[in-house]
């Protein structure tokens, strides 16, 4: 392991020497070569043509060879993807790995293509004969299920084509613009005790927006209440573009819903997560339920900050503290350890990751900020992370490694057979992060407990509470936009009712956050409407699980890398059946969220203690 001084590098020599190697060229080539051989194979066979009724046996052979091939390339993409996404992530001024990139790309272009001629030739296939005649077909049986609908709401093939030519200058444009314009804007904020960045009793100073809502975790009230007026205003000044960019995406998503089939993007939204609306809806039912206890939540940590009520800017306010050093030794070594009182499996995976430089940790120029994990060839994963000496940044750690070990679970599948939602690709992640936070609360002392729970119950607040207030927000204005666009002061107002519903009374209501659909880039995507709800499954889903661990370790422990292996094999209802687990009915959502619930009295408890 790396010492606590010098945090580590990944290592992706495994795959080539540099990206200026002949064999990085020569892997480059390759994926090329075969994108235009399983185009010159999908021509060969007709895949873009109607094909016949019964499926036959040259039917079989044709598909089995085409889903070998097509597979045998997303593995090779896969890799390829993954490596040069580990220079630009780590340097953004590598020049070469952002043109490789960016090659890259044009190329994927091609095979967003393909994969559309392969949905819609499957759509046109009757799947459940192909199923029965084909071991590959069985073995891809839900992917398929999954294409046939997708197949359904495919317009024509002049009209999808179009559609992507058109989004280019469209949806693609405003995302940008959206990009563009937030990463860029900078705010003017008073230095001197000035309440406005408009005061002109004292100093100012620019800052990127990017710093002002990090002070949104300074542990000085006055610091977060300029940092917060301050924004406001940058937002004011941005509003009537990013007005735009909401309206014609939005605009953008209801007209193709409606040419495509859906009743409304929602649906296409659900059908994407591998769920169903009754699941959504007890899920939701739930969360609402929930509300009194986050605001018990956010009144307690009122009460710890010594104030009446917390503002939106005290959301983000540091509490408790702790002595522990948790650098990146600790760190590494505490996991690994935690791990273990799971399964050996786990606690050695961990350990490889740590000791084959699968992890990135340090901060430095040019490093993007955050943390992700990405599979890279076979049941290899890198994790990236800025790592910093903290409860924090071991959970985080934790969490994705989380990630990797999923991916360790999935590594046997074919890529058609892996492709996770989003509402189970946080089940591995949460599950290991609570790992290791309930074994942090059984040793750490009073104060570390509050900061440790706090940390958590923000987040949870966050996932829940905040992501239900997205939820509600980003239905009414697709439903508003139905009728016509939406003025700046219609969308603030939108915003701040969605916070009103959720929030409640454990937020100041006249200090909320009325921009908050310009903050967030999840509102500006083309192909996934409702970017909110499936990180509110994720959570529960994982809580819910651990939960179901806690009752029975033995036969929990028997079936869960099983599941794991299995996220793109079926639906998450009947995944989750395995488990007894019936996702369609509150009660389940309810037991996660008695976790939360938990935490709550407990930190309560140790504030008043």
């Amino acid at each position: 392991m790396t010492t606590s001084t010098t945090l580590p590098h990944w290592d992706m020599t495994v795959v080539y020497p540099s990206m200026a190697s002949p064999a990085f060229a020569q892997g480059f080539q390759d994926v090329i070569d075969a994108i235009a051989a399983l185009s010159a194979l999908f021509d060969q066979h007709g895949i873009n043509q109607r094909p016949p009724a019964t499926v036959d046996d040259a039917t079989v052979r044709t598909f089995e060879t085409v889903t070998q091939q097509y597979n045998a390339l997303l593995e090779q993409v896969q890799t390829l993807s993954a490596y040069i996404a580990a220079f630009v992530s780590t340097n953004s001024r590598d020049d070469l790995a952002q043109a490789r990139q960016s090659e890259l790309r044009q190329h994927l272009v091609k095979l967003s293509l393909l994969g559309t001629r392969f949905t819609a030739w499957i759509g046109s296939l009757d799947v459940e004969q192909l199923i029965a005649a084909s071991p590959i077909a069985r073995d891809h049986a839900f992917a398929l299920r999954q294409t046939r609908i997708r197949a359904e709401h495919l317009m024509s093939p002049a009209e999808e084509e179009l559609a992507a030519e058109l989004n280019v200058s469209g949806g693609a444009a405003w995302v940008k613009l959206h990009g563009n314009l937030t990463s860029q804007l900078t705010v003017t904020l008073p230095t001197d005790g000035a309440t406005s960045a408009t005061s002109a009793t004292g100093a100012t100073r620019e800052l990127p927006m990017s710093e002002i809502r990090n002070l949104a975790y300074d542990p000085d009230r006055a610091v977060r209440r300029r940092a917060y007026d301050a924004e406001l205003a940058a937002w004011e000044r941005a509003a009537v573009p990013l007005a735009a960019a909401m309206n014609s995406l939005k605009g953008q998503g209801n007209t193709l819903a409606q040419h495509r089939g859906w009743p409304s993007p929602l649906d296409s939204a659900i059908f994407e997560a591998n769920i169903d609306r009754a699941t959504l809806d007890a899920m939701m039912t739930a969360a609402h339920e929930s509300f009194p206890d986050f605001r018990r939540y956010l009144r307690a940590k009122a009460r710890v900050l010594g104030i009446p009520t917390l503002a939106w800017y005290d959301l983000f306010a540091p509490v408790g503290g702790s002595d522990r050093s948790w650098d990146f030794d600790e760190a590494a070594r505490y996991i690994v350890a935690q791990f273990g009182t799971y399964s050996q499996r786990l606690s050695d995976f961990a350990a490889r990751a740590f000791a084959g430089r699968w992890i990135d940790a340090e901060p430095r120029p040019g490093k993007q900020d955050g943390a992700y994990c990405m599979p890279l060839r076979g049941d290899e994963s890198r994790v990236f992370a800025n790592f910093k000496p903290a409860f924090g940044g071991m959970s985080t750690l934790a969490h994705e490694l989380g990630h990797g070990y999923h991916n360790l679970n999935l590594a046997a599948r074919t890529p058609l057979q892996r492709q996770t939602p989003m509402t189970l690709a946080e089940t591995a992640s949460i599950f290991c992060e609570t790992i290791v936070r309930h074994a942090a609360l059984k040793e750490a002392d009073t104060q570390e407990q509050i900061a440790i729970l706090e940390a958590s119950l923000q987040g949870s607040c966050q996932v829940v509470v905040d992501i239900t207030s997205r939820f509600l927000f980003e239905q009414r204005v697709f439903a508003a936009r139905q009728q016509r666009e939406l003025a700046v002061d219609e969308l603030n107002a939108q915003m701040l009712q969605a916070q009103r519903d959720t929030y409640g009374d454990g937020l100041d209501p006249n200090a909320l956050h009325p921009y908050m659909w310009a903050v967030k880039s999840h509102y500006y995507s083309v192909g996934r409407p409702f970017y909110n709800f499936p990180y509110m499954f994720g959570l529960l889903f994982g809580l819910g699980l651990y939960a179901r661990y806690q009752r029975d370790p033995e036969a929990f422990t028997r079936g869960y890398d099983d599941l794991l292996s299995s996220t793109g094999m079926d639906d998450a209802a009947t995944l989750a059946a395995r488990f007894g687990i019936d996702t369609r009915t509150p009660d389940f959502w309810r037991d996660s969220l008695a976790i939360v619930r938990a935490d709550v009295d407990r930190f309560e408890s140790l504030i008043a203690g």
